[in-house]
This record gives C-alpha cells, structure tokens and sequence, in this order.
C-alpha cells in the first residue's frame, strides 16, 4: 500500500479560550489533490501550519512524507505557498527565484530552465526582470505561486493560491497542477472559490475546526443531494 505524503490524526489545536482544530484527520496520497474549504477562520491555514510544524498540535500526531515535523532535511521536498507573500521585494523575480530555488537545493545546471517553466505557468515571463516592489499583489501571488513549483516537490501546500488571479490564468495553473497530480505529486490546496473544489480529487470541508464532510466531489454532492460543492458546502453550514 502506498504511504501518504500527509497523515493527520486526530489533530487538536486551541487559542487560549478557542478550539480552531477539533480531531481533525484526513490524508493526501501520491498522486491525489485535495481541497480544504471552509469560511474564512474555520481552521484552514491551521491544518497546515500544523502539518509542517510551524504551529504545534496541542493533540494528535501529523506525518509529512513519513516523517514528524518539523524536519529541515524535508523541506527541499516540499512546495509551499503561504497566504501571505514572503518576497524580497528589493530583488527581481527572477532573483527572487534564482535565490529561493537555491535555498529549495535545485540543481544549477536545471535552474534557469526550471525557473523558465515556472514563470511560464504563471505568466510572468515577461516582467522577470522588474523588482517585486513595483508588483502588483496579483503579481506577487503568481511569484510565490511560481516559488512553490519549483524543484519538483513531492508534495506542494497552497494556501489560498489563486486569490486576485484571473479566470484564464486559473484555469492554467489547474492545469499545471492537474499534470503534477498525474505525475504522482501530492496535492494540498485550499480555496474559497468554490468552483476550483470541483477540480479536485478529494474534498475536505472544515467548519469551525470540524471535518464536516470529506470526499470526492461527486460523492459528497450525491450524500446531501445536491448539485455543487458550493451547495454541499452551503447545506453543511446550515444556510441551505
């Protein structure tokens, strides 16, 4: 049986007085996507904060390409892409990538071509050259978006990734992730846009630290008799 690259058990974690997770467990294997949805402060950037061990769990066990975090050895393996863009914004992007890609430990030989790939998915070739500071923040996520492909992780963590980017440039970065799922990566992304759950493998909905309903799309439309994710997730909330 093929390992999980995530493995999340029964995670619990509180804010003084405020649960934010309650036993929340689910797992991603090679080769799946799966979205974790949920209102903004239902715990989603939690889950993984947690998981890579910038946050620790007050209760049960998180495992990231087998293996507890946090572990530096793994982030070399590991695309993420936090919700606030961690640039240098006196550098270029492609300084920027350059700098980052060396830090992710991508080969020199491999670099500049990699880094042409991953400013392609994103459609930044042509502003490589301008410094962050004079980007917009569209732009900025694109780069930090751009940041995360690179090296060929094993495992990529996106959170919020395609806030502030148009419908066509999403629908090409989907497809990027789409042939990385294929290609056996491991997927984690979360996303308020209920439209891009549909795209995903497995869904996880989160409400207020709970794990209301997780699945496949199609599964989780069939269980509350509905015809959208959207809906599923209004219905689980108890608007609908």
């Amino acid at each position: 049986m093929t390992e999980p690259v995530i493995d999340l058990k029964h995670l619990q974690k509180t804010f003084g007085q405020q649960t934010v997770l309650a036993d929340v467990t689910l797992q991603i294997a090679p080769g799946e996507i799966l979205g974790l949805i949920g209102p903004s402060g239902a715990g989603k950037s939690t889950v993984i904060k947690t998981a890579l061990g910038m946050e620790v769990a007050d209760g049960g066990e998180a495992r990231v390409l087998q293996t507890h975090m946090p572990n530096r050895q793994l982030l070399g393996r590991i695309g993420y892409m936090a919700q606030e863009d961690a640039l240098y914004e006196a550098l270029t992007g492609a300084e920027n990538l350059r700098f980052f890609g060396r830090m992710k430990g991508v080969k020199k030989a491999v670099l500049a071509a990699d880094i042409a790939h991953v400013a392609a998915v994103v459609d930044l070739t042509a502003d490589l050259e301008k410094p962050v500071a004079g980007y917009s923040g569209g732009m900025k996520r694109r780069l930090s978006l751009a940041i995360a492909l690179l090296g060929a992780p094993e495992l990529l963590i996106l959170d919020e990734p395609t806030v502030g980017i148009d419908p066509a440039l999403r629908r090409k970065i989907w497809s990027e992730l789409h042939q990385l799922r294929d290609e056996g990566r491991g997927i984690l992304i979360t996303t308020h846009v209920m439209d891009e759950a549909e795209l995903v493998d497995h869904v996880a909905l989160l409400l207020g630290g709970k794990l209301m309903a997780y699945g496949t799309p199609a599964a989780l439309e069939t269980q509350y008799a509905v015809d959208s994710i959207e809906a599923v997730f209004l219905k689980a909330e108890g608007v609908a």
